[in-house]
């Protein structure tokens, strides 16, 4: 349960970090430095890359270290400095989330996946607002984005899953990987859904997408969600948005979600969404006049 009104004036500063190659346009400093911000607490949040996880290791070892957010390519392997994984990150086979615990002798590194957990309330509220069950779901690509959102679909009480990837050999993976909990079906194309998806979740890079290639996936109505957020608006939300009765949401949207979840993870708090999110669009707006030659 999420703790509320603790005393900020007896908590230590800790360091926050997000461990990534190529990350250097990560918003994640933006959204929790205004979380901690937000409840006057004395944390800070910051990018470190490195090649591999391993360069990450001194990081995840200080004392001052209060957690940490996890990106490619390292999600697959930071699990060598856990000191264990909840059930759900070893299911997906991916932490994207190292919470800790105690200190000193007793201090734990747990890995957790809320890339799951984020898409999954993004599901829910769908299906409250709509008071709609979604049946049917699709995930476009089977790579380690998609693990997660296969996950979400389940949860989400979703009965039949499509999954489609342009290699094979790693759909039956994933399938194989999950197949003592829930059933995958794999698709050789997106022209061959033996049912229209009520919710679709794209899992793949933007720049090797097209709008043409989505334009047989949409029903009457649904919800579809991109994890892809560069650029914010992708070839599969423009062919969704082409589609009444379809809601969208971005992948910054996603990446909102996904850190509320770590943010309440870390501090006990509730995150403050409204803020958090409010900051990401401050830095969109900066970064647009930025891009123009100069502040209006």
């Amino acid at each position: 349960m999420v703790q509320q009104n603790i005393p900020t004036d007896v908590v230590s500063p800790l360091k926050f970090h997000i461990f990534g190659s190529g990350i250097s346009f990560s918003i994640s400093p933006t959204i929790h430095n205004a979380g901690f911000k937000h409840y006057d607490l004395p944390h800070t949040y910051d990018i470190r890359e490195s090649p591999n996880i391993d360069g990450a290791a001194e990081l995840i070892m200080d004392k001052q270290f209060g957690g940490g957010s996890v990106t490619m390519p390292h999600k697959l392997e930071v699990h060598k400095y856990c000191t264990d994984q909840t059930d759900t990150a070893r299911l997906i086979g991916a932490i994207n989330t190292l919470v800790i615990k105690g200190s000193g002798d007793s201090r734990t590194v747990t890995g957790e996946n809320t890339d799951w957990s984020g898409l999954h309330t993004i599901i829910t509220e769908y299906s409250t607002k709509t008071n709609q069950q979604p049946k049917v779901g699709l995930v476009i690509g089977a790579g380690g984005a998609s693990r997660a959102a296969l996950y979400a679909l389940y949860k989400s009480g979703i009965q039949q899953i499509y999954v489609v990837n342009r290699t094979m050999s790693r759909a039956e993976q994933v399938k194989k990987d999950f197949e003592s909990v829930f059933d995958i079906t794999i698709l050789p194309n997106l022209q061959e859904l033996p049912r229209m998806p009520d919710v679709i979740i794209g899992t793949i890079p933007a720049g090797v997408t097209t709008e043409s290639q989505f334009s047989s996936i949409f029903g009457a109505r649904g919800l579809c969600i991109e994890m892809a957020y560069k650029p914010r608006q992708t070839p599969l939300l423009d062919a969704a948005q082409k589609h009444e009765g379809w809601e969208t949401v971005t992948g910054v949207e996603v990446l909102l979600a996904q850190a509320y979840d770590q943010f309440e993870l870390w501090t006990g708090l509730e995150a403050p969404k409204k803020t958090m999110a409010e900051a990401v669009a401050q830095h969109e707006r900066e970064k647009a006049r930025k891009e123009k030659g100069g502040m209006l």
